[in-house]
């Protein structure tokens, strides 16, 4: 009897004419998934920059350019952030991006990185500078636990394009 009642209250509602949020405080159950956050949506930016920022490391690595080691360390705490980014991320079963797209494989960078030309010292040192800035930039916007992940790494993409000088 319970399992029908429940079963039957959306078409009750429907026939009285009402939508479940006239019955219900809070969202509308019956209205489908809720819009993502903007702290979500803004999260999600940060874990694609750092993606583009890993594909760029990666084809300056596979491109020759030097110095490797220091390439190779710089790619690693990049490595590191991406994956801080998304612990932070958490988003409803089925919402349709679950779960983000890993980090390109050396492979397919290589071949990225064949048709952009080489990957120069001074590119990245600018792709630093913008991570750093648009990191920044969204510190007034997120919660202060989001706030202070970013600010860590806006840091720490500071201080890559000094040990890239």
């Amino acid at each position: 009897m319970l399992a029908a009642s429940a079963a039957a209250l959306p078409a009750l509602l429907a026939i009285a004419g009402c939508r479940s949020s006239d019955a219900f405080a809070g969202p509308d159950p019956l209205a489908g998934r809720p819009a993502l956050s903007p702290d979500v949506i803004t999260l999600q930016e940060a874990i694609k920059a750092e993606r583009a920022m890993i594909a760029l490391y990666q084809a300056a690595v596979n491109g020759g350019t030097r110095p490797a080691r220091t390439l190779e360390g710089l790619l690693a705490e990049h490595r590191q952030h991406l994956s801080r980014l998304q612990a932070r991320l958490v988003l409803p079963p089925g919402s349709g991006s679950a779960s983000p797209s890993p980090s390109p494989s050396p492979s397919s960078s290589s071949s990225s990185s064949r048709a952009r030309g080489r990957v120069t010292i001074a590119q990245l040192r600018a792709a630093e500078r913008a991570s750093a800035t648009d990191l920044v930039r969204r510190l007034v916007s997120v919660p202060p636990a989001l706030a202070q992940l970013f600010a860590s790494i806006a840091a720490s993409d500071a201080t890559h394009v000094v040990a890239l000088a």
